[in-house]
């Protein structure tokens, strides 16, 4: 397993665990403002989620639309989980694609009309969900709920049995 096979893999798992790990929530608990990432559970998660497809739509020449709060789509976690695995697998198999056929360094236009490299997306969507899943968890242990992992590449490859 190479490096981008491990970030991929520990990204998918470390956001499922999240994501499963707030199934159990109410909605007010969801939905209870934070002083940190997107002010909630619900909204942080969905913008985590939002991002992954947001990044590899522009990737690879699909366009989406950077506003998600003009889009009316079901954000409860059962339906957040299944457009994590999707958004996720699309996302990983591009990756993979774009490693294996050396264009990370090929780059593409943004919203914001900036030129920007595909492997440097890429990695940015893995830092990006990475600093969300803290604010997350920090979340978690407002709320009480308490957290027995860090959510780490290390804990994935031991959780996972990859050591």
């Amino acid at each position: 397993m190479d490096l981008l096979d491990r970030m991929l893999g520990h990204d998918r798992w470390a956001t499922t665990q999240l994501l499963e790990r707030c199934a159990s929530l109410t909605d007010a608990q969801l939905d209870q403002a934070f002083d940190i990432g997107h002010r909630t559970l619900r909204e942080t998660l969905d913008h985590m989620v939002y991002v992954v497809d947001f990044w590899t739509g522009w990737m690879t020449g699909r366009p989406v639309d950077h506003d998600r709060t003009r889009h009316r789509y079901d954000r409860s976690i059962a339906a957040l989980g299944e457009r994590h695995e999707r958004y996720h697998a699309t996302f990983a198999a591009f990756a993979r694609q774009a490693s294996d056929e050396r264009r990370l360094d090929d780059t593409f236009v943004d919203h914001y009309a900036v030129r920007q490299s595909l492997g440097a997306t890429i990695v940015q969507v893995h830092h990006h969900n990475a600093q969300h899943r803290n604010e997350v968890r920090h979340m978690l242990e407002r709320l009480g709920v308490v957290e027995l992992w860090d959510y780490d590449p290390q804990e994935w490859e031991h959780v996972t049995g990859r050591i």
